[in-house]
């Protein structure tokens, strides 16, 4: 056997590479799920719409408020400090909550209605908006 004298003959000899494994069926329902919510489609449509507001809990250090789905309330909070860090502020009197949750209300209920979408539903579920929920 001679060697090859050019790199288009070694191309040749090489064994042909497998074609590239499909990672399709790596794929679990959850991500399809995300991958077509991240659609224009998703931007139209939230699972929750807006229902009441209860107010700032003092107890919880949470803002609380209900949403509805299909006719049913789901109550809904979200944490002091995740308010603040969606208003970019630190420390908001809790007098000034309302008014916090009204200037962020369309995104605070987005996020619900997304974490609503991902979470196992049963009768007395609490949606409830954290900071590390921010960063989706």
């Amino acid at each position: 056997m001679t060697l090859p004298s050019s790199r288009v003959e070694l191309w040749r000899i090489r064994p042909a590479k497998p074609p590239a494994r499909s990672r399709l069926h790596m794929v679990t329902t959850r991500q399809i799920f995300s991958i077509v919510r991240s659609g224009r489609e998703r931007d139209n449509w939230m699972p929750l719409t807006r229902d009441k507001i209860i107010g700032h809990d003092l107890e919880r250090l949470a803002f609380r408020f209900t949403m509805t789905s299909e006719g049913e309330v789901v109550q809904c909070q979200i944490s002091d400090a995740a308010l603040d860090e969606l208003a970019g502020m630190q420390g908001t009197e809790s007098s000034a909550r309302h008014a916090q949750f009204l200037s962020l209300r369309e995104t605070i209920e987005r996020i619900a209605s997304d974490l609503y979408d991902e979470a196992p539903r049963f009768k007395g579920f609490v949606v409830r908006i954290f900071m590390r929920h921010l960063g989706r």
